[in-house]
């Protein structure tokens, strides 16, 4: 059961010796051991968990803060050792403990791939609902006329085995990678039609194990159209709303974006634009406060969630080490399962991962681009079972 404290003042929940340094290493630096020399500024941060932990954490130190204006603040080039807003979520025992370093509790990021499991969730619940099925094609629900990718089936998109690229081989996605790396431009921002135009022009190559965003927002705005709505829509319809994830949303344009929406960096501290789009929301347009992300990761591991069975393995994605559900992976690492899935866009990292035969969970959000994935392994790996 999660145990939460008010947003409004410190809450302590004992995050562990591994929790805290993440958050105070700074998210392009290691896990961080204080070695790297003296820490120069303090900066009080939020947090909730247990009222009846031991341990009182209420300030962590960090090296160069952003400032309190994180929301405002201007371009700056800003050293490795600086550390942007971060947020970290651990479970264990069923109780969620969280805390957040520059900036608040109630801060969204962007959580870029971790949108996949979230759509592997949807199509897994559909199936339950026996709205689609093993042999459901995407022409089966979307207007793609007689082309190829029309005949790919859902289930295939969902363990990325279809055969669909990564993304699709145009002049207008290059221009959009090349306007990425040199100006931080949001690549994406189609809309859902746009994306069928382009869909109605891919050659698919041959099937196997390949990773495709593309694939991914081909199959949520499918499962919606089966169901008669928008992608958005069914989302909360049948997964955020029943579990009470309000912070979760899918902007079509940066003018959907609310109020406590961080903006994201490069690791050289450059504001990048932020990753919105109808056509992307399935594959990676969602965002959500540290807060929600963990309740998430404390119910997938209690199985209470529409589409529960997304998480179970069903093929092997990079040898039997590494094997795929819908969407989310399951990883042997040291003795231990570990089933995640990570995220990346022009300004943010996200990573989640879950020890179900223990029962513990870490999510990581991160406002910078750097990358988080051993952090993650390493703190879930770490906790006491």
């Amino acid at each position: 059961m999660i145990r939460r404290g008010s947003f409004g003042g410190p809450v302590v929940g004992p995050l562990g010796r591994a929790g805290l340094q993440w958050l105070t290493a700074g998210n392009t630096g290691g896990m961080g051991d204080g070695s790297e020399g003296a820490m120069e500024e303090h900066l009080a941060v939020q947090f909730y968990g247990d009222p009846g932990a031991r341990e009182a954490l209420s300030i962590l130190q960090q090296r160069r803060p952003w400032g309190s204006n994180w929301h405002r603040s201007r371009p700056a080039r800003t050293s490795r050792g600086s550390t942007g807003p971060s947020a970290i979520a651990l479970v264990r025992d069923g109780v969620l403990k969280v805390a957040s370093v520059n900036a608040p509790l109630e801060a969204d990021y962007e959580i870029g791939s971790v949108s996949k499991g979230l759509t592997g969730l949807l199509y897994a619940d559909a199936v339950d609902r026996g709205e689609v099925d093993r042999t459901t094609t995407l022409g089966d629900l979307l207007p793609l006329q007689d082309c190829e990718p029309a005949k790919v089936t859902l289930e295939s998109i969902s363990r990325h085995a279809s055969g669909l690229p990564r993304l699709p081989k145009s002049q207008a996605t290059a221009g959009r990678t090349l306007a990425l790396l040199l100006h931080g431009a949001n690549p994406y921002g189609e809309t859902l039609d746009e994306l069928l135009v382009q869909a109605r022009t891919v050659r698919l190559q041959t099937p196997k194990p390949r990773y495709s965003n593309f694939g991914f927002e081909l199959l949520g705005h499918a499962i919606a159209a089966g169901a008669g709505t928008t992608y958005r829509e069914l989302m909360v319809r049948r997964i955020t709303g029943p579990l009470g994830l309000a912070s979760l949303y899918a902007p079509a344009s940066p003018l959907e974006l609310r109020q406590d929406a961080l903006p994201g960096r490069s690791r050289s501290g450059r504001i990048m634009q932020p990753w919105t789009g109808e056509a992307l929301a399935p594959a990676g347009g969602w965002r959500a406060t540290i807060g929600d992300m963990g309740e998430l990761a404390r119910v997938l591991l209690q199985g209470s969630v529409p589409g529960a069975s997304a998480l179970d393995p069903v093929s092997d994605f990079a040898g039997p080490a590494a094997r795929i559900g819908a969407a989310w992976l399951s990883l042997g690492v040291k003795g231990r399962t570990v089933t995640m899935h990570n995220g990346a866009t022009g300004g943010f990292r996200s990573w989640i991962g879950l020890d179900r035969k223990e029962g513990t969970a870490v999510v990581l959000l991160s406002a910078t681009s750097a990358p988080l994935d051993r952090h993650g392994f390493r703190l879930l790996l770490n906790l006491p079972r």
